[in-house]
């Protein structure tokens, strides 16, 4: 029942597409001079029934849920919730939910039955008033869209205002959304610091988010530095770097340059698998081939090498970033004007040359775009880390030694039941709000180099 409004909509534009287009080819036809082509007429109409009715069935949709929960929490009877606090109501709302899906579990209250045979005539009454409204809405604005039509009518400039009002909105939601993040981390950062002095969580060298269950309890006052963590990901990061940085910089080149257009055509788009295999995938290869190969490596030349390291999780993690890098810089390579390899050619360069000398230094600002995205993934990567690395935080700069990154050590303390009103539990948002400082720090450097090479190549 649920898709059949958005069913009515796509044939509604459909509909009002074709019906505007006609309408304004027969005005063309008598002999009359169109100021917009047919397409945008039909476009004009279709962009009229899509915008405001999808955004109708979205907010109809969002609040559906929450209104008629209310309303079957207001129905019930008078003492059915007693005394039953907010976690128990939700409780009962849920079993109630059970019970309307037809999930029963031994034998539940009368009322409740009652309430759950409540919730599923709600739901099928709104979801036919919503067809009724989406049915509607579309005739009407099919309607006006078609009255609009006549020879003098801008069609063409009504597409582009509701495109660019669309594109208005959309930026607003990034800037918006973005200033949501940076608030709502900064807030929950706020209140960790009043837990843990700012010193301590900055320059303190141990990293133990435990909090104490009673106050006899030894062993467990908490460690809220972040250095160790935060060395680890960068370990880990300089590890998967050093090997997808080269590999895939000079896979691109030599694909762009160097390799027949039937070897590119062959490789190019197995290279670019990789960027389409599951992290998940990568970790068990980490875990199951990587990780013994190099501690049995290590252990051949007398080295203590630890079951899960930061070299196999890094070396793993580079692999995965390679299409990106290559991808990015052959797209950069492929930009470059074709005026500058031929002139670099004709004074005499050799193909090898002219790449070093003209065409890389012209390719950097995509190149470094293509660094700066795997570098990013690299930071935010999770699940190989977890799999291959481990979760102790440790303050060492081995790779051959398990370490922890920013992304677990997050992942890891909003696990399970999670109460907002303790050290260990908001420690995960300020890891979160250093994790975005120093993401900040790597874009702005990122677009100083940018910048400068657009200057120099442009």
């Amino acid at each position: 029942m649920s898709a059949l409004p958005f069913l009515l909509l796509i044939g509604a534009v459909c509909a009002g597409y074709i019906l505007n287009r006609v309408a304004a080819k027969s005005i063309r036809d008598r002999g009359d001079r169109l100021h917009s082509m047919t397409s945008y007429h039909g476009l004009f109409s279709a962009l009229l029934i899509l915008v405001p009715v999808l955004t109708f069935i979205l907010f109809w949709l969002m609040l559906q849920g929450p209104v008629i929960d209310r309303l079957v929490m207001a129905g019930l009877p008078d003492g059915a919730l007693g005394e039953r606090g907010a976690g128990a109501t939700q409780l009962v709302l849920a079993e109630i939910k059970s019970l309307s899906r037809g999930q029963v579990f031994g034998s539940p209250e009368e009322w409740k039955v009652a309430a759950a045979s409540h919730l599923s005539q709600l739901h099928q009454r709104a979801d036919w008033l919503l067809i009724v409204a989406v049915a509607a809405l579309s005739l009407l604005l099919m309607g006006l869209a078609r009255a609009r039509v006549s020879a003098d009518f801008r069609a063409r400039q009504g597409v582009e205002g509701i495109v660019s009002g669309l594109m208005v909105f959309c930026s607003v939601v990034a800037i918006f959304t973005t200033i949501g993040i940076i608030v709502s981390l900064s807030y929950e950062t706020l209140r960790f610091l009043k837990h843990v002095p700012l010193s301590e969580f900055l320059f303190g060298m141990n990293w133990e988010p435990q909090i104490p269950l009673r106050e006899d309890q030894i062993a467990a006052a908490g460690a809220f530095g972040w250095l160790p963590v935060f060395l680890g990901t960068m370990v880990i990061t300089v590890v998967a770097l050093v090997v997808a940085v080269p590999v895939g910089l000079f896979s691109a080149i030599y694909l762009n340059e160097f390799a027949p257009r039937r070897l590119r055509a062959v490789v190019k788009p197995v290279l670019e698998i990789l960027a389409g295999v599951p992290t998940v995938v990568y970790g068990f290869f980490a875990i199951l081939v990587v990780a013994p190969a190099i501690r049995s490596l290590g252990q051949s030349f007398g080295l203590d090498v630890a079951p899960n390291t930061a070299l196999a999780a890094g070396g793993v993690m580079g692999i995965m970033l390679i299409p990106f890098i290559s991808s990015f810089a052959d797209d950069a390579l492929s930009a470059v004007p074709r005026t500058l390899r031929d002139g670099a050619l004709g004074l005499g360069a050799t193909r090898g040359e002219m790449m070093t000398t003209v065409l890389f230094p012209a390719a950097l600002p995509g190149i470094v775009g293509g660094v700066l995205l795997a570098v990013s993934r690299a930071i935010g990567e999770t699940m190989i880390v977890v799999m291959a690395a481990g979760l102790i935080a440790k303050l060492t700069i081995n790779p051959l030694d398990s370490v922890t990154t920013v992304t677990v050590q997050i992942v890891t303390l909003l696990i399970g039941d999670t109460s907002f009103d303790n050290p260990k539990t908001l420690a995960a948002f300020a890891l979160g709000m250093m994790l975005f400082l120093v993401t900040l720090m790597i874009n702005i450097i990122a677009l100083r180099i940018v910048r400068k090479y657009r200057e120099a190549y442009d």
